[in-house]
């Protein structure tokens, strides 16, 4: 979930930590999450473009390369290195942090090998991607000062997984290997703090 309220002077930091040029690509196939993410980094200050695949984001790279992007790894059209390598071809100082909802160390690797500055598991906040982002060369963004529990992380890609599957329980619970009347009672419920 992202962060969509933000005190006034942490929204002054990170326009005032901002180079002059704050350009940014967010590239992911989930339009909610893109959108939200892009309404969260234009508050803070932020030039937003947004592109739902590989083609689009290559085109929009090719046309206008970004200072900054946030590029989900797995797009439906294809993989998301293909767009950081696009975007490094055009302006190499291009500070980009992967996004992914299906993490591991392989992955990690192979973004940071690509030329990503971080790599950041879905659901990331905003206030994380704005930290990565910014975060000097060498340096390490400062852990979430309050992370989203375990219980909130699995009820994020559990409603992932169902949007994935067009509300489809029993795909759903089929796809995570759970009982569907066990989905049920986890869908019915709210959303865990």
């Amino acid at each position: 979930m992202l962060d969509t309220d933000l005190e006034t002077e942490s929204e002054l930091a990170v326009i005032e930590a901002l180079p002059e040029d704050a350009s940014m690509l967010i590239v992911d196939d989930d339009e909610p999450l893109r959108r939200r993410l892009g309404r969260a980094l234009e508050r803070r200050g932020f030039t937003v473009m947004l592109a739902g695949g590989v083609k689009e984001a290559v085109l929009i790279a090719a046309a206008n390369p970004p200072a900054f992007a946030v590029v989900d790894l797995r797009l439906e059209d294809g993989d998301g290195l293909e767009v950081v390598n696009a975007i490094h071809a055009k302006r190499e100082d291009c500070r980009v942090v992967i996004l992914t909802g299906y993490g591991n160390i392989a992955t990690a690797v192979a973004a940071v090998k690509a030329g990503a500055i971080d790599y950041l598991s879905k659901p990331a906040d905003a206030d994380d991607v704005v930290k990565a982002l910014l975060a000097g060369d060498g340096e390490r963004p400062e852990p979430p000062e309050n992370p989203m529990s375990a219980d909130r992380v699995r009820w994020e890609h559990i409603q992932r997984v169902y949007e994935l599957c067009d509300h489809n329980v029993s795909e759903t619970a089929r796809r995570l290997g759970m009982h569907r009347r066990t989905l049920q009672r986890i869908l019915a419920k709210r959303a865990p703090k």
